[in-house]
């Protein structure tokens, strides 16, 4: 039976001749049909709008934390870069909100994904994950997304890991990434914590120590007066000791921001190259009335007006406006929630906000008056179009 396509390629002056093409071409080589989609699929594979993920295994890491392993429901995980990040969705108390994750997981390692989540004081999403996750346990991430990760085209062999906290977790992909496969690479992690209980896959990085001599790991604790080992901060005379000249490594620091701030005056204080400084990007702080710039007069408790699509919902200054539509039930593209990749970006139509630090704002940006929902927070009434 013939198609309609070929009924009226028929009708056509050369339309036989055309249809005899067409069967040559199908039984020669590839129908152009085929390949319909093709690309989209393949990119999709690469970089997926939403991972669909269950919860395998929960394992506890360290006194405060614990590894959640995560397999895909369709049996495939895209491939991703030791250093990056899922952005995890979870719905809680009715809000639906999400949290970037570091992959602490190696990027040979294509069963599973984990990643570790450390408790934080009024913590929204950690506190549901530690106390009420378990295995089974469904969510929807965003691919694996995020620019931390190592470049062996121009960053040097010497590696410098500076950690903090659960700013460990990207490292521990490298780490795992570089020793696991045997890459010619030196590493150095210095690796701050508050208390020797605290500090994450400490019995895996001692035992990597003891198998790999291209690697070498130092804990520094900072508030517990029973450790034997180095206590304070990291400082320049640390990194002076373990790492003898800055001009052969890169550096790659990930924490709180009070730490980047440290330790970035620190670099500096040895003329670290600034080249040679790489950072992940972090949240704001939870306390954003601290920052520099924040309006002496507003206390972060203030409720203002946001009027979106036609309705009012309320926000408080000291909450991110992206938090604030969360809050109201309003669904925004959002990845990194760090002011780095712009997804969360919308439009503000009148009144102000306090952007924090960190935002990477691109030009037109500040031309067609974008802001990133994620890092800013209203110090006025606002109206904005998503």
């Amino acid at each position: 039976m013939k198609s309609i396509k070929e009924m009226l390629l028929e009708t056509l002056k050369n339309g036989p001749e055309v249809l005899t093409d067409i069967t040559a071409c199908r039984r020669n080589g590839k129908d152009i049909i085929t390949e319909i989609g093709r690309v989209d699929k393949k990119i999709a594979e690469y970089h997926p709008k939403m991972l669909n993920l269950e919860v395998s295994e929960i394992i506890p890491n360290g006194n405060e934390a614990k590894t959640f392993r995560l397999t895909s429901e369709n049996g495939y995980l895209p491939p991703f870069l030791a250093g990056q990040f899922i952005n995890l969705f979870v719905e809680t108390d009715g809000v639906r909100t999400s949290r970037p994750y570091s992959l602490s997981s190696s990027p040979l390692q294509r069963g599973y994904y984990e990643i570790t989540v450390a408790r934080t004081a009024d913590g929204f999403v950690s506190a549901y994950l530690l106390d009420k996750a378990k295995p089974g346990d469904r969510f929807e991430a965003n691919g694996p997304a995020g620019h931390f990760y190592i470049n062996p085209v121009f960053h040097k062999k010497k590696s410098v890991f500076i950690a903090g906290g659960s700013g460990i977790t990207p490292f521990v992909s490298m780490i795992r990434d570089i020793l696991e496969s045997g890459k010619n690479r030196d590493i150095i992690l210095l690796y701050g914590c508050r208390k020797e209980n605290t500090a994450l896959f400490y019995e895996e990085l001692k035992e990597k120590v003891l198998a790999h001599p291209n690697f070498r790991f130092e804990l520094i604790v900072s508030e517990d007066e029973s450790f034997k080992g180095r206590k304070g901060l990291i400082d320049a005379e640390i990194i002076r000791e373990t790492v003898q000249t800055t001009d052969a490594a890169d550096f790659y620091i990930c924490g709180p921001q009070v730490m980047y701030d440290f330790c970035e005056k620190e670099l500096a204080a040895l003329n670290t190259d600034k080249k040679r400084i790489h950072r992940e990007v972090f949240g704001a702080s939870k306390s954003i009335q601290t920052e520099p710039g924040w309006p002496s007069d507003l206390t972060g408790n203030e409720v203002f007006k946001i009027k979106i699509d036609g309705k009012i919902i309320p926000a408080k200054s000291g909450e991110s406006v992206l938090a604030a539509l969360e809050r109201a039930g309003i669904k925004a593209p959002v990845c990194c929630r760090s002011g780095g990749c712009g997804i969360c970006r919308v439009r503000l139509v009148s009144g102000k906000v306090f952007t924090a630090r960190g935002v990477l704002k691109r030009y037109a940006d500040e031309m067609f008056g974008y802001i990133h929902s994620c890092k800013c927070f209203p110090i006025s009434d606002l109206e904005i179009l998503l």
